[in-house]
């Protein structure tokens, strides 16, 4: 009988071909999808023709998104972006997204049904463990394990010990998903799962929409975990009904599975929070935080750019303007959210509360383009990293946050609640 095993581990056995797995093996396993993106995608190709490979390992199981710098900002980019395209059109990918088709991956594949629940996935990207928001085992990697992936549709893995979070309980008013995940990285520190897989379970991730589980899952990177998942159930059945491209499967944690460490959290100790820089662990409550002045605001990204996170910003903005001297940018992460937006009138409330717009990019998030920060500015953000020089200037700062907690501080010029307008 094979031993009791957590979500995580079921997987990479059955991926394996094993009967059964555990912490610290190394096993080499079939994947379901391997994904790139403008960025990653080049180097992962060089990998590739170096192998002497001459077709990829499924053309429906790799995974080609241009959203980094997309739309290009220069003539680098553009012809980083052409080499992935050119690549994908020889090898006649399924899953390639031209720009005006594209949008930000994470929200993108999911959004398509392209991942689903049970898939072993790697990503060039290290934000690719919001898969397991699905119940599946995503992480990132680097491009060289993702350009022999896209040949061969293998790769190994250390298999890891899971930390379990059991969170309980009503969030208070105003807390949020994104309330949650930078709460635990808060008690355990950029490094408190490294290399560990985060498993999230209990009523109050049970009352998730799956937009709120996703903006979970992709922060275990923030936490070194090396994936974070949760457990399929009805809700995550019901976002994928109609939605996948194929049959998925089911893996639930064994009731006398081992975990490295299982951690309680009582919902009622979240409260709606705001990460300082230099590290999304530097979490402090908004109430706290209403004395720091920003100069820009930014909605969207991969951990919120979901109709979900539109809508909660849209409804703090709405009868408002952004402050004097401040600049707020709204980014809906897929063509579909951003049609969402027009169909709801999110868009007019941004507009008329002096927003800028933007089509699906990832720009601002890692200081690419579409929202550079000069030396000493501040921005309130809801994107997953706020490491110096992430959003451009070595002593700019950016402060992580929830939606709704960026859009009322771009209104009032200060970090600040909703609730304060």
């Amino acid at each position: 009988m094979a031993r009791p095993m957590t979500v995580a581990e079921k997987i990479l056995a059955a991926h394996a071909g094993l009967d059964e797995v555990k912490p610290g093996q190394l096993v080499e396993c079939d994947l379901d999808i391997v994904l790139a993106n403008d960025i990653t995608a080049p180097i992962a190709i060089d990998v590739f023709r170096e192998l002497g490979a001459t077709e990829v390992f499924d053309c429906d199981r790799v995974c080609l998104v241009p959203d980094h710098y997309a739309p290009n900002k220069d003539i680098k980019s553009a012809e980083q972006t052409k080499k992935m395209r050119d690549f994908a059109h020889e090898q006649h990918v399924t899953h390639y997204y031209e720009q005006g088709c594209a949008g930000i991956e994470h929200a993108l594949l999911p959004e398509r049904g392209v991942v689903v629940s049970g898939d072993l996935i790697i990503g060039a990207d290290s934000h690719t463990c919001t898969y397991g928001a699905l119940g599946a085992f995503s992480t990132g990697v680097g491009s060289t394990d993702a350009g022999v992936g896209i040949a061969t549709g293998r790769a190994w893995f250390k298999v890891p010990p899971t930390i379990r979070f059991e969170i309980n309980g009503e969030l208070e008013d105003g807390a949020t998903a994104k309330d949650i995940i930078l709460h635990i990285i808060g008690m355990i520190g950029v490094d408190g799962a490294l290399y560990q897989a985060m498993e999230f379970a209990g009523s109050t991730i049970e009352g998730l929409s799956m937009e709120g589980r996703m903006t979970i899952s992709n922060m275990a990177i923030e936490a070194g975990g090396k994936a974070g998942i949760i457990e399929i159930d009805d809700v995550a059945r019901a976002w994928l009904k109609g939605r996948c491209e194929r049959d998925y499967v089911e893996y639930h944690a064994d009731p006398d599975a081992e975990y490295a460490q299982v951690i309680a959290i009582d919902a009622a100790d979240i409260k709606p929070c705001v990460s300082w820089p230099h590290l999304p662990s530097n979490t402090h409550p908004v109430s706290e935080s209403r004395h720091i002045m920003v100069d820009q605001a930014v909605i969207g990204s991969c951990t919120n750019g979901r109709i979900e996170d539109m809508r909660a910003a849209a409804e703090v903005m709405r009868g408002h303007k952004v402050a004097d001297g401040v600049r707020c940018i709204v980014i809906p992460a897929t063509q579909a959210v951003f049609r969402q937006c027009m169909k709801e009138g999110l868009t007019d409330i941004f507009l008329d509360a002096n927003c800028v717009f933007s089509t699906p990019t990832c720009g601002p998030c890692l200081g690419g383009y579409m929202g550079i920060l000069a030396a000493g500015e501040r921005c309130v953000s809801t994107t997953n990293r706020n490491f110096v020089g992430r959003m451009g200037d070595p002593t700019s700062e950016v402060y992580l946050a929830s939606p709704a907690v960026a859009a009322a501080s771009a209104v009032a010029g200060h970090i600040c609640l909703p609730s304060d307008l």
